[in-house]
């Protein structure tokens, strides 16, 4: 075949094969990091392999969810700041897994750019190797798209989706649930991955930058602040599941807050009543109110407000399961009970958030 003197090649057209087997070979020690049993967490093939039986399970089911981290991407790109966004991405899925009473067993990325930073994406996957260490799954595979013209240079976007198992048998929630089992809130590490749309407009309207002090962490940035990683959930529930058999649902606070995420585990006749005043609010949701005005039931209903993760289990096994939690490194509160209900109206609330600055 004869070249074009003049012939346009895909870097012309701002594409990088180049950068991206570099970000390759960057990134296969954090990938490889992420090995367990039935995974060797190589990356380069068509695709991942898994080996159930590997990973010591007789009658799975497997569990599939995916994510992605939503409007909190900008406040990464504006401040330069990749680091942690790769935990919120493994978490918002791993998280969802574990609602279920499944073990996450592997972990796919899908990374979109404009223009393709070996070293800033090196960044944002060791984020999600480390989300996925953290959670006991394997990175098995994922995808680097460099898209000029769809995005600008700077600007990317992330998609995670996780594949997790239980033993037949034993997926949450279970159909006993019943009116007066507990509620158990486990604290949540900040704002998480939800609600940044209304988070970002508030840091608009405050006139302050990224790099300001925070206003309710003052040690930090405000864009480090806002950019504190979604907790994950997975090994201390996984240890109170296992461990006391007590626990009957989980709910992951996310988008909804508990007014819409509580009932999605509740049979139709049941609902909550949660006392609002044994719930510990962080500082930085009560700046969000204060400097935007959000009425308290919009707060309720748009972020966790301090609580990333719900438990209900039996009345009787209440201590055992907040010992347990609280041994796994979880910050626990006994929030109130399930009630019967009928109608829209699932959750209630009693007393008010202590908002004081």
């Amino acid at each position: 075949m004869t070249d074009s003197k003049n012939g346009l090649t895909y870097a012309d057209a701002g594409v990088d094969i180049d950068a991206g087997n570099r970000l390759v070979d960057l990134i296969k020690p954090m990938v490889r990091a992420t090995a367990r049993a039935g995974a060797d967490a190589e990356i380069g093939g068509f695709g991942g392999l898994f080996d159930l039986k590997a990973a010591g399970f007789q009658d799975p089911v497997l569990v599939a969810a995916t994510d992605g981290v939503g409007t909190k991407v900008k406040i990464a790109i504006e401040t330069g700041l990749h680091g942690t966004i790769g935990i919120d991405l493994v978490a918002m899925s791993v998280n969802d897994l574990v609602v279920q009473g499944a073990e996450p067993l592997f972990f796919l990325d899908y990374f979109a750019c404009g223009k393709l930073d070996p070293d800033a994406t090196a960044a944002i996957v060791a984020g999600i190797a480390e989300g996925c260490r953290e959670s006991g799954c394997a990175l098995i595979g994922g995808e680097t798209a460099e898209m000029p013209g769809l995005y600008k240079d700077g600007d990317y976007d992330l998609a995670g989706f996780a594949v997790g198992a239980a033993e037949r048998g034993t997926l949450l929630p279970g159909r006993d649930i019943a009116a007066g089992d507990a509620v158990i809130g486990l604290a949540s590490s900040g704002v998480h991955s939800n609600g940044y749309s209304l988070v970002r407009k508030i840091v608009e309207t405050s006139g302050l930058g990224f790099d300001a002090p925070a206003p309710f962490a003052p040690v930090m940035t405000l864009g480090g602040a806002l950019l504190t990683p979604t907790r994950l959930y997975v090994k201390s529930c996984l240890r109170a599941i296992r461990e006391t058999g007590a626990v009957k649902g989980l709910a992951h606070i996310t988008g909804g807050g508990f007014t819409d995420n509580i009932p999605r585990v509740l049979p139709k006749h049941l609902g909550v009543r949660i006392d609002l005043s044994r719930l510990t609010v962080l500082p930085v949701f009560k700046w969000l109110a204060h400097q935007g005005g959000i009425a308290e039931l919009e707060l309720l209903r748009t972020f966790n407000c301090g609580v990333g993760m719900i438990a209900i289990v039996r009345r009787d096994a209440i201590d055992q399961v907040l010992d347990i939690l609280t041994q796994a490194g979880e910050s626990v509160a006994l929030l109130g009970d399930v009630i019967e209900a009928g109608g829209d109206n699932r959750v209630i609330y009693d007393n008010h958030l202590d908002l004081a600055m």
